[in-house]
């Protein structure tokens, strides 16, 4: 017997193929309209994540919802306006699907095509951030890939709220088919969605690594994901100590509860004495709670600091996602490095530093998702890298990498197109030779002539 999941997911799978043909300037309109229906319900969105905000404060006083988590829910004017702004920026972008990658001659007349396609159905699993339905959903719209998503109950009411006014705006666009949008809402939905992997192509998770780290265990379909943000910056012996205070305070201060923020501050030996105090103090100013070696932990005491602690080697490996930053003192770039490969998550990782020497070893060898010279790790971020928005930052190695915006939401198919052509004639003693000689040509222009 099919359940109510599983229709939904079938019917999204579906709706996915009439989804990967649908034209540029329907997919826009269809935007626009998204776009243009969020700046109408602006009441209504806020009424209903005041719900959520209500529910979810009590879950916070009880210690079952993280400050965190309480954060990422709340929805304002102008994250609403961030919403309509990153849709429309996504209208901005090319069309990714259906661009011709390569095109190689086998023999005269015998032409391959590597053509850009959508992956299918998205499968999207979240918590408490309910920008992520416009965010994914106009992503997914544009790359032609028909998505399912799946929120967490402490924003239940802001969720189905967005879901409904954008699905509706969707499909009231001519040409755009029905269903290729789905919400799916109760806690036992998660497993269910997990082991569909005969419909879903790909899942992206988004929420505490703990959380991301149970879905990659628990699930055959390809998860595009991360499930840390232990993000460092390293302040180099030839750092400009100016630019080092605005990249370190911005890191940890400007939005601290996200997986691009830095959890680790690295500093060269030689130039404790000149940064740390002042550094500290700026940390004490704004609320944050130092966790130190020993060298930096007595620098805190000397100038009468209380929010301190000596940090433990869990330290090193901790996601806070809170005003609390850990500190170590290196001997060397190299040492820096080590420390970011071994204890880091391959998410953001920067380095203050004038010397080309050092900034060429740390682009070089530092194995992560983004590496950042001269400024904050919070600028790994789809939006602002350009995309227009993200469906996640990936810290995997196949396919997607880094802030994923459209260019991880398609893939691509073979296009073959011949005139008879047989295998057997490439064959034998006789055999004819293959061209294999590179060409100029797009699919899109043959087709059409």
């Amino acid at each position: 017997m099919v359940t109510e999941i599983e229709k939904k997911v079938i019917d999204a799978k579906k709706a996915s193929i009439a989804l990967a043909s649908v034209d540029t300037k329907t997919k826009d309109l269809a935007l626009e309209a998204m776009a243009s229906a969020l700046d109408a319900a602006r009441n209504s969105i806020l009424k209903a994540n005041a719900q959520d905000l209500t529910n979810a404060e009590t879950l916070h006083s009880e210690g079952t919802l993280s400050q965190a988590l309480l954060d990422r829910l709340k929805v304002t004017d102008s994250k609403i306006d961030g919403m309509i702004a990153g849709i429309r920026d996504v209208m901005e972008l090319a069309d990714p699907v259906g661009r011709t990658m390569d095109c190689l001659e086998l023999d005269t007349g015998l032409d391959l095509y590597q053509v850009s396609c959508p992956i299918g159905l998205i499968g999207v699993i979240f918590e408490s951030r309910p920008d992520v339905v416009p965010q994914v959903m106009s992503l997914c719209l544009k790359s032609g890939n028909a998505t399912a998503f799946k929120g967490g109950s402490e924003a239940l009411y802001s969720n189905r709220t967005i879901f409904d006014i954008l699905v509706k705006a969707i499909e009231n666009t001519d040409g755009m088919p029905k269903n290729a949008f789905q919400l799916m809402e109760t806690r036992e939905e998660v497993m269910d969605i997990l082991s569909l992997d005969a419909y879903i192509d790909l899942l992206i998770p988004r929420g505490s690594n703990a959380f991301v780290k149970f879905i990659q265990d628990n699930t055959k379909i390809p998860v595009l994901g991360h499930s840390d943000g232990i993000c460092h910056v390293y302040v180099d012996r030839e750092a400009d100590l100016e630019k080092a205070y605005r990249v370190v305070f911005d890191s940890k201060v400007q939005y601290p509860a996200v997986c691009n923020a830095m959890e680790t501050l690295l500093i060269h030996r030689d130039i404790v004495d000149d940064f740390t105090a002042t550094m500290m103090k700026r940390f004490s100013e704004a609320g944050v709670e130092l966790r130190s070696d020993e060298l930096t932990y007595d620098i805190a005491r000397n100038i009468g600091l209380k929010k301190i602690d000596r940090a433990s080697d869990a330290d090193w490996d901790c996601e806070y996602n809170d005003l609390i930053v850990s500190i170590k003192v290196v001997d060397s770039v190299n040492d820096a490095i080590e420390h970011i490969n071994t204890h880091g998550s391959h998410h953001t990782d920067a380095i203050v530093t004038e010397d080309p020497q050092a900034r060429r070893i740390f682009i070089s060898l530092v194995d992560s998702s983004s590496v950042i010279v001269n400024a904050s790790t919070r600028f790994a971020d789809g939006f602002r890298y350009g995309k227009g928005a993200e469906v996640g930052i990936s810290t995997n190695k196949i396919h997607a990498r880094g802030p994923v915006g459209m260019e991880g939401l398609v893939i691509y198919k073979y296009v073959l197109l011949g005139n008879g052509e047989k295998v057997a004639d490439y064959t034998g003693s006789n055999a004819k030779p293959f061209t294999h000689r590179k060409l100029q040509s797009n699919l899109s222009d043959v087709l059409n002539n």
